[in-house]
């Protein structure tokens, strides 16, 4: 009796032991994984296919689009493509838009003239308001009206599941939850609408990681900053599909970073404010379909892109009034926004940029979008918005306050890092019905963003890079 008392024990320690081998972390990834091949077995032993072809494609295409090695390359390219059709397609476009904003502006002018208006009702109306917000139109119109309709191909044909399932091996790897890159992918075009869609994931510590990180990818509004400065000084060099193809590449260099410090925040994050053992993903890929160009695609990018869009010009209204009115009105001998410029001017120049940089991106909380055009604005001693079809003048006028190729790679890099928008952060508030992670929404990027364009620019200075 004993001895089979003792055998069971022995047995039973045998079976705690291989148990104890099996890791929480790999655990469901094993039974879904037998789940999936016992019900492969079912299905091949009780059903007979009549049409395999699709089935084959399918599993072909997944073969490259999901491999560890393949997937990856195949990824970036896609990437680097919509942006290259994005920036090479919307040129035309905007400077087509932006040349009937000047015609029309000559007539604007007009009208005030023979109204006998007053020259301050003309430039807060027409040299603020007016060529402010027509910046906005011009420059994200074009490729809005692009970007959307081509990444929603991609949606719709079913490859973004296969960029989260891609993707999930390294959010794992940092302690998050590999629906984050659905939320990351839908930062791309609004980081508003990514924080709300951070509600597919379950789990509120992965919740809030993605929250937090998901600034570091460039939304519609800082597209038009990232494209203009890499076409004027990356890109400077080269004429034509060239030039096209520099600029996408700085881009898609830029994206990569932002992606990079995606990663390295959520590790942070997860190994001090926000510890914890990240929660498994099972994801079902789905079948490739034929994308529904005008039920889906057309008509969702026409909505995406003017409610971007409205959002845009409701806030760069009021900031170009904001903008002319600090650049006119006098302290002393010195407009107000001189004034504010001054004070930020030391902080500025320590991370290769200026008074007029940080200024402009302070006014530009609300929108990312009105970035540029404020500094533009501050640029000239008047606060009046340069024609917008003048890309030729707007690169000699930033040669002409000091600037170099630091100077742009730092604002692509601040704007790339820096706060979200007024909007994004009352949405983490709204998401969070919190002010300490609010807060911190604000404060970490903002830190990274200036830790790194100092270290940037203590390093080209130190080489004599410049």
């Amino acid at each position: 009796m004993d001895f089979n008392m003792n055998q069971q024990q022995s047995e039973f320690r045998a079976i705690l032991n291989e148990a104890s081998k099996i890791s929480s972390a790999n655990l469901r990834d094993r039974i879904v994984e037998n789940l999936f091949k016992e019900s492969n077995q079912l299905i091949r032993s009780g059903v007979r296919y009549t049409k395999t072809k699709q089935n084959q494609v399918t599993e072909k295409l997944d073969a490259i689009l999901t491999s560890p090695f393949i997937g990856f390359p195949v990824m970036f390219a896609m990437l680097g493509i919509i942006f290259y059709i994005t920036i090479a397609g919307a040129n035309i476009p905007s400077s087509l838009i932006a040349d009937f904003f000047v015609w029309l502006e000559g007539y604007l002018t007009a009208l005030f003239q023979l109204l006998h208006a007053p020259d301050w009702l003309h430039g807060i109306l027409v040299l603020g308001l007016y060529r402010g917000t027509t910046w906005v139109i011009s420059v994200m119109l074009p490729p809005m009206a692009i970007f959307f309709p081509t990444f929603a191909l991609l949606e719709n044909y079913g490859y973004l599941p296969r960029v989260a399932f891609n993707l999930d091996r390294l959010f794992k790897s940092v302690g998050a939850h590999g629906k984050q890159s659905l939320t990351m992918a839908m930062g791309f075009g609004c980081n508003a609408a990514a924080i709300m869609s951070t509600r597919i994931i379950e789990s509120p510590r992965e919740r809030m990681l993605a929250i937090l990180t998901n600034n570091f990818v460039p939304c519609n509004g800082r597209w038009g900053t990232l494209i203009v400065l890499a076409s004027l000084f990356m890109a400077a060099g080269f004429t034509g599909g060239m030039k096209s193809l520099v600029t996408t590449g700085v881009i898609v260099a830029i994206v990569l970073f932002g992606i990079f410090v995606t990663f390295a925040v959520s590790w942070a994050l997860s190994k001090t404010l926000l510890k914890g053992v990240p929660t498994h993903y099972t994801l079902e890929l789905p079948p490739y379909r034929k994308p529904k160009i005008f039920e889906t695609v057309i008509r969702e990018s026409i909505s995406k892109s003017l409610s971007v869009l409205t959002r845009a010009i409701k806030v760069a209204a009021p900031a170009a009034i904001l903008t002319w009115i600090l650049a006119n009105v006098t302290v002393g001998d010195t407009s107000i926004l001189l004034h504010v410029v001054h004070f930020l001017d030391p902080l500025g120049k320590a991370i290769g940029l200026d008074g007029y940089i940080l200024m402009a991106f302070i006014v530009g909380l609300p929108a990312n979008e009105i970035v540029l055009p404020v500094l533009l604005m501050g640029y000239l001693s008047t606060g009046e918005l340069i024609d917008v079809n003048g890309i030729a003048d707007i690169k000699q006028l930033f040669i002409n306050q000091g600037w170099t190729w630091l100077t742009a790679l730092n604002m692509m890099l601040f704007s790339l890092l820096h706060f979200p928008c007024g909007t994004t952060l009352i949405n983490i508030y709204k998401e969070t019905k919190s002010r300490k992670w609010t807060f911190l929404a604000f404060f970490i990027p903002t830190i990274i963003a200036f830790f790194v364009t100092f270290m940037i620019t203590v390093v080209v200075r130190y080489f004599h890079l410049i």
